[in-house]
C-alpha cells in the first residue's frame, strides 16, 4: 500500500487514529463528524471493475471535514436528493457521525443510498447523519460505485479471472467493503462492531435484502431495516451471460469487439464520461426501443443470490428487521414496493424472524396530498432530516413525525425491538400478516389491520415494480 503524508490540527476530540492513519474531524452542536474516509483503494485505472483494494495508509494527520466526491454518474433534474459533490470514478470514502460527549459503545447505523444502481451518493444534506447522532448513535454512510462502474460484466473481464472470478456486482462488493470496515475501526470513534444495523431505501433496500441473503456478508450486520426495498428479485438480468451479453453490446457500441484481445485494456481506456455514456435514472426508466447496454445488480450466486428464494427456504441471516414501503410507491398497490413489502415481511415472519412492518403514508405539511406518500419521502422522517428536507416550510407536526420515526429507528438499533418510550406500541408482525403499523397522514402512528390486505393478497407472488 502506499503512504501519503498528511499534516492538519483536529479540534479537540475528533482525533482519531483508525487502521490507515489518524483523522482530524470537526465538532458542531454536540455532534463531532469525520467525512471523506478512504475505506478503499481509488476503483481508477486498473483497478476499474476489480473488487476493492485496501485503502492506503498515511503519515500524519488527514483532514476529514469535507465529504468525498459522490460516485461517477449523470446527475438529472428533479433529484430528490441531489448530489453535494462532483461526482468522480475515485469515489470510495465514508463518513461517520456521533454524539460529541460519549459514553460506552454506540450503536451504529448504516445508511445504504438508493437512486436505481444508477445515481445516488452519500453527500446529500437530506442523507446527513447529526440528528440521529444526537439521539445517541453512531452513524456511517459511504458510497458505492453505480451505473456501469458498479454493476458491468465482460467476456474480457470473465477471462481475465481477476479476483478470484469475483465479476460483476461491484457496487456490492463495495458495500461488504463499507461493513467490513467498519468492523475492524468503527470502535475507534465509539461505535459497537457487535451492533450494526444496516438500513436503505429503494436500490438501497434492495441492497439491505441482498445483504440479508447473502453468504458473504454473515456476521457483518445485527439489524436490518428495508424501505420500499422491492419484492425480493432483481431488477433485470438474473445471472452472468445475460450481463456479460448487455457489457459486450456496450464495448461493440465504442467499437471494441467482444473477443479483441485487447479488449479489457480498450474498456478500461474509456473515460469516466464515455463509461457513463449519459446513463442515469430518467434514461434507464425512458422507452428506448434499443437493446440494452446497462445491466442491474444480477444473481452471481456467490455474494448475490435469489433473495425471495433464500427468504422462503430461511437461508438468510436471521437478524431483525424493519420492512415496509410508502403509500404511493412505485408500482401502487399491488406493485413490487407495496405488496413486495408485505410479501418479504411475511416471509420473514414465517421463519420465525421478529419483523416490524410499516406503511409511511405521511405527506409534509407543505407538500400536496395528491394519492399518498411517493416513493422516497419517508428517507427524511427516517433519518430525522425533514428540517434540513423542508427548510422554512417545515411545520411543527413534520417534525413531530421526524421524532416518532427515528424514534422508533434509534430504539430499533439498540435493542432491535422499535417499541420504547412514550412512542405508540408497535408488535412484531404475525405469521398470518393481518396487521403493520401506519404513519398516517394525520402524523400520528397506529398499529391496525392493513385496509389493502385482500389487494395484496389478490397481487402476484412476484409483481413487477
Amino acid at each position: 500500500m502506499l503512504t501519503t503524508s498528511c499534516a492538519v490540527l483536529a479540534e479537540p476530540g475528533t482525533e482519531v487514529r483508525i487502521e490507515s492513519g489518524t483523522l482530524a474531524g470537526s465538532a458542531e452542536n454536540g455532534v463531532a463528524s469525520w467525512k471523506g474516509i478512504p475505506f478503499a483503494a481509488p476503483p481508477v485505472g486498473l483497478l476499474r471493475w476489480r473488487a476493492p483494494q485496501p485503502a492506503a495508509s498515511w503519515a500524519g494527520t488527514r483532514a476529514a471535514t469535507a465529504y468525498g466526491h459522490d460516485c461517477m454518474q449523470k446527475p438529472f433534474d428533479g433529484d430528490a436528493a441531489p448530489l453535494g459533490t462532483p461526482p468522480a470514478e475515485d469515489c470510495l470514502y465514508a463518513n461517520v457521525w456521533r454524539p460529541a460527549e460519549t459514553r460506552g459503545k454506540l450503536p451504529v447505523v448504516v445508511w445504504i443510498y438508493g437512486g436505481g444502481f444508477v445515481n445516488g451518493g452519500a453527500s446529500p444534506t437530506t442523507y446527513s447523519g447529526a440528528e440521529l447522532a444526537r439521539q445517541g448513535v453512531l452513524f456511517f454512510s459511504f458510497n458505492y460505485r453505480v451505473g456501469r462502474f458498479g454493476t458491468f460484466a465482460h467476456p474480457a473481464l470473465t477471462k481475465a479471472g481477476e479476483d478470484g472470478g469475483r465479476i460483476g456486482n461491484y457496487g456490492y462488493m463495495d458495500q461488504l467493503a463499507a461493513l467490513r470496515w467498519v468492523k475492524r475501526n468503527i470502535a475507534a470513534f465509539g461505535g459497537d462492531p457487535d451492533n450494526v444495523t444496516i438500513i436503505g431505501e429503494s436500490a438501497g433496500g434492495m441492497s439491505v435484502n441482498t445483504l440479508v441473503t447473502s453468504p458473504e456478508a454473515k456476521g457483518l450486520f445485527h439489524k436490518a431495516v428495508v424501505m420500499s426495498g422491492g419484492n425480493g428479485t432483481s431488477l433485470a438480468e438474473a445471472d452472468l451471460a445475460s450481463a456479460e451479453a448487455v457489457g459486450a453490446r456496450f464495448g461493440e457500441g465504442k467499437g471494441i469487439a467482444p473477443q479483441d484481445p485487447q479488449a479489457l485494456a480498450k474498456l478500461r481506456a474509456l473515460s469516466a464520461e464515455q463509461v457513463t455514456d449519459g446513463l442515469n435514472l430518467a434514461a434507464m426508466f425512458a422507452p428506448s426501443g434499443q437493446p440494452r447496454t446497462f445491466s442491474s445488480p444480477f444473481v452471481d450466486g456467490r455474494l448475490a443470490v435469489d433473495q425471495r428464494a433464500a427468504y422462503a427456504a430461511k437461508r438468510f441471516h436471521h437478524v431483525p428487521m424493519m420492512i415496509g414501503a410508502t403509500s404511493d410507491d412505485i408500482g401502487g398497490i399491488a406493485g413490487g414496493m407495496i405488496a413486495g413489502a408485505r410479501q418479504v415481511s411475511g416471509l420473514v415472519a414465517q421463519a420465525g424472524i421478529p419483523v416490524y412492518e410499516y406503511r409511511f403514508s405521511y405527506v409534509a405539511s407543505s407538500l400536496p396530498a395528491g394519492k399518498g406518500a411517493g416513493h422516497a419521502t419517508d428517507i427524511p422522517f427516517f433519518l430525522g432530516t425533514q428540517a434540513i428536507k423542508y427548510g422554512d416550510r417545515t411545520s411543527a407536526r413534520d417534525n413531530a413525525v421526524g421524532r416518532t420515526v427515528s424514534g422508533y429507528l434509534v430504539n430499533f438499533a439498540r435493542t432491535g425491538d422499535p417499541n420504547g418510550g412514550t412512542l405508540p406500541k408497535w408488535p412484531a408482525r404475525s405469521k398470518d400478516g393481518a396487521e403493520l403499523l401506519e404513519f398516517a397522514p394525520d402524523g400520528t402512528a397506529t398499529f391496525k389491520r392493513d385496509p389493502w390486505l385482500s389487494q395484496i393478497q389478490a397481487a402476484p407472488a412476484k409483481a413487477g415494480l
